[in-house]
């Protein structure tokens, strides 16, 4: 076997988003595309160079051949010792275990979370640091400043190996363990929660469905819920990995999840309903008749962590990210417990985590976590609600309902307009940070605007700065309107909005949740001009 060093040239759209690379598979699937990333990440990424590298990804179509290219790669790098997840599968939230687990070089994920796979769609590749975290900004600009200056790559000219057979094998002289992906994960989440009070729930005929949407948390779901805690076979559905994700969208919300919402407000519904994502980071937790937003779970999750073994006695504080509901900031308050406000992006988090000023976090975007991982964790959020419903045998709607009688509940809800043309979206962003000056004071509707800006983060751990971060419209009485550009897709721009509005009165508490934030949906778009920028007349999905 020798080492090839190959020309090649800088393509200018290799810069990384917050959650990695994403395109579509052609353009991975031109010549040197994925070579020139992966070169730059070893050119760039030299810390622990004699630790193991982890790799895996989320099963979608062209991850198996993206792993066989990054083998030959990382051995002609000089890579040592690779940890790769049987049949090159292995959830976000379990690299992230393993990195931390085996002080890793990093990891590096194939994935490109929930958005749909195969042949046509999507493909995404990441870097994870030390911390087992996504990159944060100095490390992705370094990974695409690279791209853009270089001029080879190198690669082993080897034969592909046999992914799906566990055990030891070689890559040229570079070690590449292939293992379960799912054990040790399992055994950390058994660690952490109590696993018998939550087999004791199930031996008591509690019902529950995980829709799996063929993505990658379905080895993991089954092994957990139905081999370790004795929930009924089938109670994990779509637990197959596919390639296209069954020609699904898997995304875990009321949308693109919508047959295990059918049935959790059916007539059979069972006690509890779950679903993860692409490549399990993300969760969607129901009720019998009864949706959770993700924010609320955050607060629920913080107000019952005392009951949880791994929680019960070690929080520290709380963040979530700047649109997501200040529902959480309620309960951090209630404990004494300090509560951040960051970007959108789990690296913000990671410093956080990293310097113990927070256990738990979590975004609106379906993402869950706490400082077990440096990633959101579907699977554990899951978990955590299931240990909680075991310890107060209360429905999933008392629970929360409870919690809104103790707190107040915060409605909440979000408007995604995706695939957006991208001037277009960015015209109405930019239109909109011009008025924030002047709208302090005005009224609109029934609402006086109280602030507005672009929201500015200062890093408390590191001092660093992240300017345009979302458009703000704060109001007198509490609620709010955030705009934001969202890089989670391949195709022009997503436009999210998230319109918020607290509600003490418990009398006021079961309102649907479009009607009691009507009016302020319609001043966020009149304000913001959507249907006259943007052509829409309605959202492509609401949560």
């Amino acid at each position: 076997m020798t080492v090839e060093t190959i020309a090649t040239q800088p393509f200018q759209d290799q810069k990384p988003g917050t959650s990695g690379l994403r395109k579509k598979v052609k353009v991975f699937q031109r010549p040197h595309y994925l070579e020139n990333f992966v070169q730059a990440i070893f050119d760039t990424q030299r810390d622990r160079e004699d630790s193991p590298l982890v790799v895996g990804g989320d099963g979608r179509y062209y991850n198996r051949q993206a792993i066989q290219t990054i083998l030959r790669i990382a051995a002609a790098n000089g890579c040592t010792r690779v940890l790769l997840g049987q049949g090159g599968i292995f959830s976000t939230p379990a690299v992230s275990h393993l990195i931390r687990k085996h002080e890793a070089r990093g990891g590096i994920i194939l994935s490109a979370s929930h958005n749909p796979g195969g042949p046509e769609e999507d493909f995404g590749i990441k870097f994870n640091t030390p911390n087992g975290g996504p990159a944060p900004e100095k490390v992705t600009e370094a990974i695409y400043t690279a791209t853009l200056h270089i001029s080879r790559y190198h690669l082993l000219d080897s034969p592909d190996i046999d992914l799906d057979k566990l055990g030891a094998t070689f890559v040229g002289d570079m070690r590449v363990d292939i293992v379960d992906p799912v054990s040790d994960y399992a055994d950390l989440m058994e660690q952490l929660f109590d696993f018998d009070q939550i087999r004791a729930l199930f031996k008591s005929g509690f019902r529950m469905r995980f829709d799996a949407m063929h993505a990658v948390t379905g080895p993991y779901a089954r092994e957990i819920l139905e081999n370790r805690l004795g929930a009924p076979a089938g109670t994990v559905v779509n637990g197959i990995p596919l390639e296209d994700f069954g020609h699904g969208h898997p995304d875990p919300n009321l949308v693109y999840a919508k047959e295990l919402a059918d049935y959790l407000f059916g007539p059979d519904a069972p006690d509890f309903g779950a679903a993860s994502d692409g490549d399990g980071d993300r969760n969607m937790v129901l009720g019998r008749h009864f949706f959770v937003t993700p924010s609320d779970s955050l607060a629920v999750i913080l107000a019952n962590a005392k009951l949880v073994p791994g929680y019960r006695s070690r929080l520290t504080g709380v963040a979530r990210s700047m649109p997501t509901s200040q529902a959480v900031d309620r309960v951090a308050a209630k404990f004494g417990l300090p509560c951040y406000e960051t970007p959108t992006g789990w690296k913000f988090f990671g410093n956080l985590l990293d310097a113990d000023r927070i256990t738990l976090c979590g975004e609106e975007s379906f993402g869950t976590g706490s400082d077990h991982v440096r990633e959101k964790d579907g699977l554990w959020a899951v978990l955590f609600w299931l240990n909680v419903l075991a310890a107060r045998r209360q429905s999933v709607a008392e629970i929360v309902r409870e919690h809104w009688r103790l707190y107040g509940r915060n409605y909440y809800t979000r408007h995604d307009y995706e695939a957006v043309d991208s001037k277009a979206a960015d015209g109405l962003v930019n239109a909109l940070r011009a008025k924030t000056t002047e709208l302090p004071g005005q009224r609109l509707g029934s609402y006086t605007v109280d602030y507005a800006d672009d929201f500015r983060y200062l890093d408390p751990i590191d001092d660093s700065v992240s300017d345009k971060q979302g458009i703000r419209i704060g109001f007198k009485d509490g609620s709010r309107i955030v705009y934001r550009l969202s890089g989670t897709g391949t195709e022009g721009a997503t436009l999210r909005v998230y319109i918020e509005a607290y509600e003490p009165d418990p009398a006021r508490h079961d309102l649907d949740t479009q009607q009691a934030l009507a009016e302020l949906i319609g001043v966020a778009n009149s304000l913001a001009g959507i249907r006259e920028r943007t052509g829409r007349d309605a959202p492509t999905v609401i949560t």
